[in-house]
């Protein structure tokens, strides 16, 4: 068997929101021509409509329904700009798509695979969904810093976040891991222990993969279908092993961002649709900042080239 080994150094559409600015559009323009001939009845004698008039000159009919739409719509993104800017953000983040009707077929990257991949139907190691969808996903593991502040960040902004999770890390507190998941965070298998499965027994990569998703039954009331192997780092034994665990996909991720800089796997050193970015549970002990610089250096990033997050599940 021959080991296909990575390491941890690598390297939202914004449809939604068009499409939400021109039903805004729309409605303002539909509202306009349905009030025009009620103005100077409305109007007091400086031309300007008194606060209560507004809502008894919307259009009647679907005319009006748009109108309301658009309004609630309009007061939703005002929301949102209000909270990306508490939260350091200039622009507010985009708004991704619905997840996709039908889901796409995920392989193993080429050059990731391993012997008998097919053959044995195991589960693939990929790096990015195959999807046309200006998206991206962002993937927090291990489990050691137990940020207060990140969580209310990220529930604040409503971004979507997979979590995969080591025992000896997280077994301190997990009830913190439970609040996430709660607030629709999906936690996902990373090992009992994070080691460098590749060196151990087909027997003992067993034990650290299906003693984990027994954990996360009893701790989080579910068995995942996704695992990521530490430090990236996998063989035969470690997917056979997975899959004999109840495990589907092993997604590994394709660019890894810091509080201070991002890493790339690809030449161009860019982001594209459908890449899985990594970070870590981590904090000033190991970074130059903490997990809110990071998810502020991430979204300003994403959100600059155009890119939404989404949810990796969503996907799969």
């Amino acid at each position: 068997m021959r080991p296909v080994r990575q390491n941890d150094k690598t390297g939202a559409n914004g449809a939604g929101a068009r499409w939400a600015v021109g039903a805004l559009a729309l409605a303002l323009a539909l509202l306009a021509s349905g009030c025009a001939g009620t103005g100077s009845a409305a109007s007091g004698a400086d031309g300007a409509k008194p606060a209560h008039a507004s809502r008894a000159a919307l259009p009647a009919g679907p005319a009006g329904a748009l109108a309301a739409y658009a309004a609630r719509l309009g007061r939703a993104e005002a929301r949102r700009a209000a909270v990306a800017r508490r939260w350091g953000l200039a622009k507010t983040p985009l708004t991704p798509p619905a997840p996709p009707a039908r889901k796409p077929v995920i392989g193993a990257r080429k050059g990731f695979e391993v012997d008998d991949q097919r053959e044995l139907r195991l589960p693939p190691v990929f790096t990015t969904v195959p999807t046309k969808d200006k998206v991206v996903f962002l993937t927090v593991d291990d489990g050691a810093e137990k940020d207060p502040v990140f969580a209310r960040m990220m529930s604040d902004l409503k971004i979507p976040y997979t979590a995969f999770l080591s025992d000896f890390l997280v077994d301190d507190d997990y009830g913190y891991f439970r609040k996430l998941r709660d607030h629709g965070v999906t936690l996902n298998n990373h090992t009992l222990h994070h080691p460098y499965l590749p060196a151990l027994s087909y027997a003992r990569q067993k034990r650290e993969i299906c003693g984990m998703q027994d954990v996360m039954e009893k701790q989080f009331g579910r068995r995942p279908t996704v695992f990521r192997p530490p430090y990236g780092n996998y063989d035969e034994d470690t997917l056979r092993a997975a899959k004999s665990c109840g495990i589907g996909y092993a997604p590994i991720w394709n660019e890894e961002v810091f509080p201070d800089h991002w890493e790339y796997r690809e030449e161009d050193q860019d982001l594209h649709p459908g890449d899985i970015v990594l970070t870590h549970f981590q904090g000033p002990r190991e970074w130059k900042g903490t997990m809110a610089d990071m998810v502020r250096r991430f979204l300003r990033t994403v959100t600059a080239k155009g890119y939404a997050v989404a949810r990796l599940e969503d996907y799969l």
